[in-house]
């Protein structure tokens, strides 16, 4: 199990690294992407990513209930799920909400919630990689 677990932990890190850490800044220096267009490429980007890390962290959490695992497997397993829970539920609404605005032309502050989603992503990118360490080596 612990190869399995490992596996999916490499593909949804490359797919966290290669989306917000590659295609979403560089979507907006393309010549031509409005910030409104970027905004709305980005939903559709980050709505499909998610969905795919739901079903990423359902097959991590059912490899773990089939066979134990160490204690490092299961501490980083559980603060990258932890990571995806807080980005769905308490910081995306927020950023959904902002991208609205904008995209209806409305003017205001910059959203403190794009820092907090970086800032889990960065967190989840970590454990990722010492899941895939952990399960794999």
């Amino acid at each position: 199990m612990n190869a399995i677990v490992g596996a999916v932990a490499c593909v949804w890190l490359g797919m966290v690294l290669a989306i917000s850490f590659l295609e979403a800044p560089l979507k907006f220096r393309a010549p031509g992407v409005t910030l409104a267009l970027g905004l709305g490429i980005g939903r559709v980007v980050f709505a499909a990513l998610n969905r795919v890390e739901v079903v990423l962290a359902a097959a991590i959490l059912l490899a773990a209930a089939l066979g134990p695992h160490p204690p490092e497997v299961v501490a980083a397993a559980s603060i990258a799920i932890a990571a995806l829970v807080a980005q769905l539920v308490l910081v995306r609404p927020a950023l959904v909400r902002r991208s609205n605005q904008v995209l209806t032309g409305e003017q205001g502050p910059r959203s403190r919630a794009h820092h907090a989603y970086i800032g889990l992503e960065v967190g989840k990118v970590l454990a990722l990689g010492a899941l895939g360490w952990a399960a794999l080596g």
